[in-house]
């Protein structure tokens, strides 16, 4: 009896640790997004993209390449050089899919950021981003 007690505990214990681990890791991934975005570096926020991403702004959405979209946010930034990014909420859909999103202020006006992350992937990378204007 002793034994299966200490084996349910113990296995308990490890599901809670992958758990919190794999939460803190979908953090650490959208930080390195985050300080991509908050510097207006097209070419850091370019590291973490998908070979195809969906990228959206105010509702008029595409798919490019990641070189494609390299150059989509470079103009981006440009025209509109960040003074301040912030992720304002962050989670997981229930099938594990990290997002984020976040408020763009720039030059020309501020935006709501949606982040999606592809799932399970050791590094982030980055399936959508879609740019709405408050």
């Amino acid at each position: 009896m002793r034994l299966i007690f200490t084996k349910v505990v113990l296995c308990g214990w490890l599901l809670l640790t992958a758990l919190l681990g794999a939460q803190a890791q979908g953090g650490d991934q959208l930080s390195t997004v985050r300080s991509a975005i908050a510097n207006g570096s097209a070419h850091d926020l370019a590291q973490y993209l998908a070979p195809s991403i969906e990228v959206g702004f105010d509702g008029d959405n595409q798919n490019y390449n990641a070189t494609q979209t390299e150059l989509v946010m470079k103009n981006f930034f440009t025209k509109n050089a960040p003074s301040k990014f912030e992720i304002v909420h962050q989670g997981a859909s229930p099938d594990g899919i990290p997002y984020a999103i976040g408020r763009y202020t720039g030059k020309v006006g501020t935006y709501q950021v949606f982040i999606r992350l592809k799932a399970n992937q050791s590094a982030p990378a980055i399936d959508k981003l879609d740019f709405t204007k408050e």
